[in-house]
């Protein structure tokens, strides 16, 4: 299709080179088939009058499943004279063309090739440069920010945090994503000075999409693993129409076991599900309608330990928490005159039941945190893409969001002491947002990206006007440099504007917390398969929320919840450079190399500067794999993969020992006067994958060992008094999971 009007791109030729050079011509619908392809790793180049060449390597072809390729084609703008015209390849560009700074595809072939991606988004992208990890979670923190100032996005939408347990451990993350690779298609990554359109996120954006199902053959998928049950089906509706599904249902290895009584796991409850689908229904006339969702359910329950065996205030607690989420949209695309309008009603859900009890001395069960939340969003989202000429065209758009609220908390200061009313609303709110955005080839090797965005929201009537704007200038074919600027801004999570001091709401007027990006870009295409990419940025934050008195910030923010009163006050600053060497997959191998040295700060209302809790400074990281062809027929696939890590430790406050003692529960006190100005010793952790996959007429078996955290290296969760010793301990916990799974393609 056309980068711009989305139209298929009639008469392309599609090659491939296996045994010599074969190729076939695209329809009139842009289809094409190639068949006959070896199973391994393929390429295939695309070229046509007109348009720049395209190159698609590190395809995997199998026996079992059809390889469903969609491929964009970009205008050419210039003419020229006796040229050479080669194809291009450079994974660290976004698919979004106006994001030419900070910003990169990622593919499901790697989410699920990368050592400790384990199929999941979050995990993939902590190998990308500017990105630190958490050992426990897959919350990612990016160039210093909290990772609940990411924003979620699916099908151009924003979605509620898409993980299981989601925001528990940390507010932005959760245990693993709930978005299969089995659905996903190829997305963009973005994380400083982001185009117009994208609205409402400070730090960056997963831009998601969900691939479309096999319009041809019936596929499908089942997988066993130590993490669940997997099932996925894929197939035509109409094949004349070219309609197709695409579904992926997961269920919990720990769940299933426990409700059939094959595991006790003393006490605790850990069930999850989840299901995505994409329906894709195109039509002669009215454009392309796709139906799509996901959803997951998640059951927690922990009962306490034997009295015996109390230490901490954590050991004599009983917790249940249950989650529900889902998204759901109904899309339309429909082609106009040069150019085409796409169009998406969306409905957003998240519910979440939970309670905290504890045992006092007396061992009589006291509540402690009883909570519940119900956020209903309704999504209008529509966009205009016209190209004016060869040279310029604009994407101009709006979006409205309907927030419906219905919340409560109460929490007890103390294990003794009665549960007090933190917040409770019921009620509904706007958020608006409009864009426009331009791209404009104004010179031979340069190109301009400018738009400006504006946000409303409707329940305070405050607003923000977003300037962005990036220049690229291609002075040759293997130089590339960028440079973009962009302010941005995000809204609290609904559940902070209502919170009660005495009684009383204190923070219903919090303004939108504000950023200005600027990132500079330097690329260089070593060879063609090869690139070195380097990229300094800042980031200065603004109109931050922070506590009145103290040091409390939402830069720092990783609970669930707030207490505070709160006034936008508070700033920040990141600063640092990224940098990416990387060679793509090709001959059998790769390996990727990137780095980060960074410096995050902020400062209180009273302006008072601190490290923020995620200032590590240094992120390095070494991703590799090999694969070898196997078999009588070379029909067989063995891959290894290898992922380290090394950055510096977790943050936290000198320990108010004194204060510590002098709280009912020996809560742990800190002092905020030098906030996060302690660190650990620096991590390092490695993840490993060994997989085997044997392609049989028709079908394909796969077997994986995919293992997180090999290494078996903890990460802090807290300071915690121990009332046997008497003493503060640090209580550090490794996530480490082997998933042993079997695939079965067909």
């Amino acid at each position: 299709t056309d980068a711009v009007t989305r139209k298929p791109v009639s008469f392309a030729t599609v090659t491939y080179d296996t045994e010599g050079l074969r190729g076939v011509l695209t329809d009139t619908l842009g289809r094409f088939i190639l068949e006959e392809i070896p199973v391994g790793r393929a390429s295939v180049v695309v070229s046509c009058m007109g348009y720049d060449p395209v190159r698609r390597s590190e395809i995997q072809v199998s026996s079992a499943k059809e390889v469903f390729l969609e491929i964009v084609l970009k205008e050419s703008v210039f003419a020229l004279g006796d040229v050479t015209v080669r194809p291009e390849i450079n994974k660290g560009e976004a698919l979004n063309k106006m994001a030419i700074t900070g910003s990169r595809m990622f593919s499901v072939e790697e989410a699920s090739r990368y050592a400790g991606g384990f199929d999941d988004p979050a995990r993939l992208v902590s190998a990308f440069a500017g990105v630190a990890a958490n050992q426990m979670t897959n919350g990612i923190s990016i160039h210093g920010n909290a990772p609940h100032l990411l924003q979620w996005r699916l099908n151009d939408i924003e979605i509620p945090n898409p993980n299981h347990f989601a925001d528990i451990t940390i507010l932005g993350g959760g245990v693993f994503s709930s978005l299969s690779s089995q659905v996903l298609g190829n997305s963009d990554f973005l994380n400083g000075a982001f185009p117009a359109e994208y609205t409402n996120a400070v730090s960056g954006v997963f831009d998601m999409k969900l691939r479309t199902g096999n319009d041809r053959n019936y596929e499908q998928t089942i997988q066993v693993g130590s993490l669940g049950f997997e099932l996925a089906s894929e197939g035509p509706i109409n094949r004349a129409k070219g309609s197709s599904y695409l579904v992926n249902y997961r269920y919990s290895a720990t769940g299933l076991a426990n409700r059939i009584g094959l595991m006790d796991m003393g006490g605790k409850v850990i069930d999850y599900q989840d299901l995505n689908f994409n329906v894709n229904l195109p039509s002669e006339r009215a454009g392309t309608f796709s139906i799509w969702g996901t959803a997951l359910l998640d059951h927690f329950k922990n009962k306490y330990d034997d009295r015996d065996k109390w230490e901490v205030l954590n050991d004599r607690s009983e917790m249940s928490t249950d989650q529900t989420m889902y998204a759901v949209g109904m899309s339309h695309k429909i082609g106009v005159k040069k150019g085409w309008v796409k169009t998406t009603l969306g409905n957003t859900y998240f519910q979440e039941d939970a309670s905290i009890d504890f045992y006092n001395s007396d061992f009589v069960l006291k509540p402690n945190q009883h909570f519940s939340r119900t956020f209903t969003n309704l999504i209008f989202d529509t966009s205009y893409t016209r190209r004016y000429s060869s040279t310029f065209h604009n994407k101009t758009g709006v979006r409205y969001t309907e927030m419906f609220y219905d919340m409560y908390m109460d929490r007890a200061p103390y294990v003794d002491a009665p549960m007090e009313k933190l917040f409770q609303a019921k009620g509904s709110t706007g958020l608006f947002s409009a864009y426009t955005a331009g791209s404009w080839d104004f010179a031979p090797g340069f190109l301009l990206n400018a738009g400006l965005s504006y946000q409303r929201l409707l329940l305070n009537k405050k607003q923000t006007f977003e300037p962005r704007i990036a220049v690229q200038w291609k002075p040759t074919g293997r130089n590339t440099f960028s440079i973009g600027y962009g302010l941005h801004s995000r809204m609290e999570k609904i559940d902070v504007f209502f919170v009660r001091v005495a009684g009383k709401e204190v923070n219903r007027n919090l303004d939108f917390t504000k950023a200005s990006h600027l990132t500079f870009s330097y690329s260089l295409r070593i060879t063609d398969e090869m690139n070195l990419r380097i990229e300094p940025y800042y980031q200065y934050l603004y109109d931050v929320p922070v506590a009145i008195e103290g040091s409390y910030s939402v830069l720092n923010r990783q609970d669930y919840y707030t207490k505070e009163a709160l006034i936008n006050k508070g700033k920040g600053k990141n600063y640092g450079i990224d940098i990416t060497f990387e060679k793509y997959l090709s001959r059998g191998y790769y390996y990727m190399i990137t780095g980060t040295l960074f410096d995050s700060r902020y400062s209180d209302a009273a302006g008072n500067w601190y490290d923020t809790r995620y200032n590590r400074h240094y992120v390095l990281n070494g991703v590799a794999g090999k694969e070898w062809m196997m078999g009588r027929r070379k029909q067989n696939v063995l891959g290894v993969n290898l992922k380290c890590t090394w950055q510096g430790g977790d943050r936290y406050s000198p320990i108010d020992l004194e204060g510590t003692l002098a709280h009912p529960d020996h809560e742990v006190q800190f002092f905020e006067e030098d906030a996060f100005s302690m660190q650990f010793k620096s991590i390092f952790m490695a993840s490993y994958t060994v997989s085997f996959k044997m392609n049989k007429k028709r079908v394909s078996h796969e077997f994986a060992i995919k293992h997180i955290n090999a290494t078996n290296t903890k990460g802090y969760a807290a300071h915690e008094f121990n009332e046997k010793t008497q003493t503060v301990e640090v209580n550090s916990f490794a996530f480490s999971i082997p998933n042993i799974c079997y695939r079965l393609d067909f």
